[in-house]
């Protein structure tokens, strides 16, 4: 099954919004919790620079059948309902395996 990776930065109005960024995170977290109960494969987090800093954005990688199941599966997660995050979604190809 092909793999797809959302790439996302949080939108700078919702930077200094500090509690309202941490509960759609939260809501987040739990929106990936339950996809892995689910039996997906995936895997979420943020990036930080070489002194651990985040601020780069967050990265996604989902196993889909298809671009369409996973672009339904990402429009629901809660970053993207709420509108905090601009996104995208792509499939990644794999060269090497």
């Amino acid at each position: 099954m092909p793999y797809f990776v959302k790439t996302e930065t949080i939108k700078r109005h919702y930077l200094k919004e500090i509690d309202f960024k941490s509960k759609i995170i939260k809501e987040h977290k739990l929106w990936v919790k339950n996809l892995i109960d689910q039996g997906f494969y995936i895997k979420s987090g943020f990036l930080v620079d070489k002194h651990q800093v985040p601020g780069a954005g967050g990265f996604l990688i989902i196993e889909c059948k298809s671009f369409e199941e996973a672009e339904k599966i990402i429009k629901d997660d809660p970053m993207i309902r709420n509108n905090i995050v601009n996104w995208r979604l792509n499939e990644w190809i794999n060269i090497i395996q």
